[in-house]
């Protein structure tokens, strides 16, 4: 009898271990998915502000050359007006220009409309599609641009049967609209090879570009009859697809033939009211997890349990024996042994531990180190872009000389970017540590080249600096440095009547001070308060990783980087000890 019972009250208590470790593995996993689902949250709105940022750059790339064109000698030249007939040789020559542009630009097309609406020349016109002779009075975009000299269309093209974005410009002292269309092909694949679904929508809701194809055009909200057919006209389809995605709870998405549940985020619409969406699956970045926290959980909870049972059991055993000396002597070192072997297993374990969260920390450190390469590189990029569109419209001038000079500075650039990324391959084994003598002049002037572009918008206050000061430190890192709180500087300034940035340079005993400050409307407190943490910004397409780059940097110089209080605007401290 006393066996039977020594039998249920064991499975009893192995029914209430397995109890307890499936509820303690169901409270880890919903704690696990929240954490889980946050860092993605996070991680997918950096991804999407980098998308957003390249469908941006390619857009506004294109911006410039209906402009660049409307006033052209060729396109004045060809262009009909009452009372003159262009000669054939100008209507060929504006053909060859366009077709060339296109060509050098990678525009789908670049084609010209008179006031009557008729296309006049085009860079397709040696093919057999060609849109010279065309009526595109039909078109949103021409009427527009006739009237207030701007406009943009994303529609289906009428000849290519190809989508895309249709930037016109008004030209040629009002007689003839310039006309650009922008494809995303190359964009939708950089997107697709990025992982996720990422998607643009108009004001309606209706996709317009998408790294899924198929997509395209459909609308992901239901729209009304008036609506659904303004839409329609407007792209130039016949029908609107319904939604591709069905809607989850928590703010998730479902593709359509799937069961995965997809996080979405999106941007606030621009002034297009176009919204860039980024989906991206839970499948791999949230379940595997949970799992894994569930069953550790679980695992640990048992061994508790069996532990706790041992216990138990030891103790019975002793009780049992306390009647014979030498058998609990020889128990109580069986146990020793026992609990030696236990540490010694419990020590395994630690430092198992100790090794996953070296792992972990390595891991972080590899993400800071790709975003920091995402955020360095983008202004001397940024740069790149406005000296090559430059030099195109100076090339198109004829003025040489300037042309060269871009070039040059592209070239500077492009050896910057290779120095930035040396420098961030060196992150690893501790590179140099900044002990070189750099003349600060020198640093100066390489930071104003790469800003050159939105510097040209602000005034600028510079004394001259003594050219014999040199401090410690790295020149490309310290440009990078003077770059970053620059750049800063610009962008709090947008929006500003008079915008103006301060730099003040002193030299006090061994150390140089340059101080960087604007007339901007300063920083807010919760901003203020927490500058120097990664991720800390009040720019919509921010990273907030600049400021925490630039500190370091300047703390392995042996200087430093920090917020003065300022009456108006902001304004930064750079500190660096003087060479000898």
């Amino acid at each position: 009898m006393g066996s039977l019972n020594r039998f249920r009250a064991v499975a009893m208590a192995l029914v209430a271990a397995v109890l307890v470790a499936m509820a303690a593995a169901g409270v880890a996993g919903a704690i696990t998915r929240h954490v889980m689902l946050a860092r993605l949250q996070t991680r997918a709105g950096q991804d999407l502000r980098l998308r957003q940022a390249l469908l941006t750059s390619e857009i506004a790339r294109f911006r410039l050359l209906p402009r660049a064109l409307a006033d052209d000698r060729d396109l004045v030249a060809a262009t009909p007006v009452p009372g003159h007939t262009p000669a054939p040789a100008a209507q060929a020559a504006l053909n060859r220009k366009l077709e060339a542009l296109a060509q050098e630009f990678g525009a789908a097309a670049i084609y010209v409309i008179d006031r009557q609406g008729m296309a006049f020349g085009a860079s397709n016109w040696r093919q057999p599609h060609s849109f010279i002779g065309r009526d595109y009075t039909f078109r949103p975009y021409f009427q527009q641009a006739l009237q207030t000299g701007q406009a943009q269309q994303f529609a289906l093209g009428t000849a290519s049967h190809r989508p895309g974005l249709y930037l016109a410009t008004r030209a040629a002292g009002g007689a003839a609209v310039v006309v650009v269309k922008l494809e995303f092909d190359g964009i939708e694949s950089a997107w697709r090879r990025a992982g996720g679904i990422t998607y643009v929508t108009d004001r309606a809701g209706v996709i317009l570009v998408a790294s899924r194809p198929a997509w395209r055009f459909a609308a992901t909200t239901a729209l009304d009859p008036g609506l659904a057919r303004v839409e329609r006209l407007s792209l130039g389809v016949a029908a609107l697809p319904t939604s591709p995605f069905a809607l989850a709870r928590d703010g998730m998405v479902v593709p359509a033939g799937t069961d995965t549940p997809h996080l979405a985020v999106a941007t606030a619409p621009d002034a297009a009211g176009w919204r860039v969406n980024l989906a991206l699956p839970l499948a791999g970045a949230v379940y595997p997890a949970v799992r894994v926290a569930q069953a550790i959980t679980a695992l640990i909870v048992l061994l508790i349990g069996a532990v706790a049972a041992a216990l138990v059991e030891r103790a019975r055993q002793r009780r049992r024996r306390t009647a014979q000396l030498e058998s609990a002597v020889a128990q109580a070192t069986a146990e020793l042994r026992s609990e030696i072997h236990e540490r010694a297993a419990a020590e395994a374990r630690a430092a198992t531990l100790r090794e996953g969260l070296r792992q972990a920390n390595r891991l972080a450190t590899l993400g800071q180190v790709t975003a920091s390469v995402a955020h360095e590189t983008a202004q001397p990029v940024a740069a790149i872009r406005n000296y090559a569109a430059s030099a195109a419209l100076l090339l198109n001038r004829g003025e040489s000389a300037e042309v060269a000079q871009n070039l040059a500075a592209i070239t500077r650039l492009a050896d910057r970017i290779g120095a930035v990324t040396e420098h961030l391959r060196g992150f690893a084994r501790k590179g140099s540590r900044g002990d070189r003598a750099v003349p600060l002049a020198e640093a100066i002037d390489g930071a104003r080249l790469i800003l050159k572009e939105q510097l040209g918008r602000v005034a600028l206050s510079l004394p001259a600096p003594d050219p014999a000061w040199q401090v410690r430190a790295e020149k490309t890192r310290l440009e990078q440095v003077l770059v970053i709180v620059l750049q800063n500087a610009i962008e709090a300034l947008a929006g500003t009547a008079a915008p103006a940035i301060r730099l003040d340079i002193r030299r006090d005993g061994a150390m140089v001070d340059v101080d960087i400050a604007d007339n901007g409307p300063g920083l807010a407190p919760d901003i203020a308060a927490r500058l120097f943490t990664p991720f800390a910004t009040s720019r919509p397409m921010g990273l907030g990783l600049g400021l925490v780059i630039a500190k370091d940097i300047m703390e392995e110089f042996g200087g430093s980087l920090v917020h003065v209080p300022s009456p108006t605007g902001a304004c930064f401290r750079i500190s660096l000890a003087v060479a000898e």
